[in-house]
């Protein structure tokens, strides 16, 4: 039995990536890994918007590229709003109160996007930040945030604070314009949308941000931007790098790239579309509202009395994964990827043994009309969006 694994990351990888992962070593520090690391890098700026943003690609976790944007921009004591919406703008919230910011958290409820007027409005009232952190996609709970409107809200401030974003799950899957958004500085990871394997954390600085750095007193050592950036520069990296999910991403990059983001765009929000009719024609109720669905990752609530873990072990054995609900809401919601290397097919698939387990566990479902449900709002959406 294969397995649909349907979590919000590490994604499924295309065969060809797998296979280009397999590849002999090469020479980090010889002209086939320069040419290879720029044009990753090359790819990734026009992919997200940027013609005046360095890439850098550090060997390390989404995590570690959240930790790395903070030591490098701020200093102990700086004054930082965290807008949070969920696990993931918490842990933005830990990592900068670890290395000493004076964190404000301005939170969301769980399932809803923060809402730009109401940022605007504290940013106002308030005294001015060194910096504002954003989540632009939150796993935790299927949200998208409205990222455009957001960084807006933070250049209008007193002091115009430094726009930060988590894009760990949101880069390359949804709609993203760096120089145009005002966006100083954004991280992402390979295991995401770029469809490589776990092993690549990514960052991109703008000018702003560079500026920031200079003057940033945060410690750091394997994070430093500006030593990246010098090595980079020569085609290296600073320490040894992920040789082979480099070679995957580099093929991602370029599927990604034929594609055409605006195609990547919009079978994206396709996928979500019928993964979502799916879930609530198996009588499903869905976290966050329409206009806040995430295109990568959708929440949903577990029905009354039905146990995470029996289900979620029963749905494991006919091949289908999916992530369960975190910190306070676990056991009470389920998460179902959908990013990078997915076509319809698993979607649907996935819908359809998720039907089948519902009825076994008492929660009647038609598994077909579910299936049905979510290739027809896929293909409307598709036509809509791609005539």
């Amino acid at each position: 039995m294969g397995q649909n694994l349907r979590i919000p990351g590490p994604t499924p990888i295309p065969m060809a990536v797998r296979e280009a992962q397999s590849a002999p070593m090469i020479d980090h520090r010889g002209t086939e890994f320069a040419a290879m690391l720029r044009e990753i890098t090359t790819g990734i700026g026009s992919l997200i918007g940027t013609e005046q943003a360095d890439v850098l690609l550090l060997t390390g976790s989404g995590s570690g590229a959240m930790e790395a944007a903070i030591v490098n921009t701020l200093s102990p004591g700086d004054r930082v709003l965290v807008v949070t919406i969920g696990a993931f703008g918490d842990r933005f919230a830990k990592i900068a109160s670890a290395f000493g910011a004076d964190v404000t958290r301005f939170e969301a409820n769980w399932g809803a996007a923060a809402d730009p007027a109401a940022l605007a409005e504290h940013l106002a009232s308030a005294k001015p930040y060194r910096a504002v952190l954003l989540t632009h996609n939150e796993t935790s709970t299927g949200v998208a945030n409205p990222l455009r409107e957001l960084a807006a809200a933070v250049h209008a401030a007193p002091g115009d604070p430094l726009v930060v974003v988590d894009g760990i799950s949101g880069l390359g899957a949804i709609e993203f314009e760096m120089d145009a958004w005002g966006i100083d500085l954004v991280v992402s990871a390979s295991q995401k949308a770029w469809m490589g394997s776990p092993g690549i954390a990514i960052a991109v600085v703008g000018p702003r941000a560079w500026a920031a750095a200079e003057a940033a007193r945060m410690p750091r050592a394997y994070w430093d931007f500006a030593e990246a950036r010098r090595w980079a520069e020569k085609g290296q990296t600073p320490w040894t790098p992920a040789v082979s999910v480099l070679f995957g991403l580099q093929l991602g990059v370029r599927l990604l790239r034929d594609e055409g983001r605006e195609r990547t765009w919009a079978r994206h929000a396709a996928i979500a579309a019928g993964a979502q009719a799916g879930l609530e024609a198996l009588g499903l109720t869905l976290v966050a509202a329409p206009q806040d669905r995430s295109h990568t990752v959708t929440a949903a609530w577990l029905p009354d009395g039905l146990e995470w873990g029996p289900f979620n072990a029963a749905m494991r054995g006919k091949g289908l994964i999916v992530a369960g609900g975190q910190a306070a809401w676990t056991g009470k919601i389920m998460r179902f990827g959908h990013m990078g290397d997915v076509g319809i097919g698993e979607m649907a698939d996935a819908v359809r043994v998720m039907g089948e387990t519902l009825a076994e566990f008492g929660h009647g479902a038609d598994a077909a009309e579910a299936d049905r449900a979510t290739r027809e709002a896929f293909e409307q959406a598709m036509a809509v969006a791609v005539p």
